[in-house]
């Protein structure tokens, strides 16, 4: 399975980017928010990948973080949601605005979303609400501890999420629990201190 790709960015649609990764050609089906964020033809991008593997095709869908990506992942339990429904409401919304909305009980502001009425949009908030603590803040929190939300998580706390992962952990999980290590040793700590803080963080 697919789960980054980065490359060069080699042409837009309305629904999905080309990304040319030595010469070969992904189209990664991504959220209008996703592509207006993209870097320009011929420049690099980098984006977290869902494969979707079914008897009749094989897709790809992008996102800019892995929040939004879990939360696409997380949004196709609720009956009604496919994948075409979570990538409209990560159109209009990102992770953080989806978490306080599902918290919130926002009714009004998931149904700003194509394909999403109230009905819809109240069994999203009903089925999501206990789940959405877990989602939405991790990787912008981390984003800004490393240098602002383009930048992105360091290296250092990539390879630290990755390790917690690789243990088990959700993603959303490591994310958060690194998140919280960065912020207690600071920007410039190595992977080890970040792993041994974050173990700590998730046996609390």
């Amino acid at each position: 399975m697919i789960g980054r790709l980065k490359g060069t960015v080699d042409g837009i649609g309305e629904d999905h980017v080309i990304l040319d990764v030595h010469g070969v050609g992904y189209l990664v089906h991504c959220s209008a928010r996703t592509l207006q964020r993209l870097p320009k033809e011929g420049e690099a991008a980098r984006l977290s990948i869902e494969t979707v593997v079914r008897e009749d095709m094989i897709r790809l869908y992008g996102f800019r973080t892995d929040a939004e990506r879990e939360w696409f992942r997380a949004m196709q339990l609720v009956q009604g949601v496919g994948a075409r429904v979570a990538l409209g409401i990560l159109s209009v919304l990102d992770p953080d605005d989806l978490a306080r909305a599902v918290s919130a009980g926002d009714k009004a502001a998931l149904a700003r979303a194509p394909g999403v009425g109230p009905k819809l949009a109240q069994r999203i908030v009903s089925e999501m609400k206990d789940k959405a603590p877990g989602f939405g803040t991790g990787d912008s929190s981390l984003a800004a501890l490393s240098g602002g939300a383009e930048a992105g998580p360091s290296a250092a706390a990539s390879d630290a999420i990755s390790a917690l992962v690789n243990l088990g952990y959700a993603q959303v999980q490591a994310t958060n629990a690194i998140a919280r290590a960065v912020e207690q040793a600071g920007a410039d700590a190595q992977t080890p201190t970040l792993i041994r803080l974050g173990l700590k963080e998730l046996a609390r």
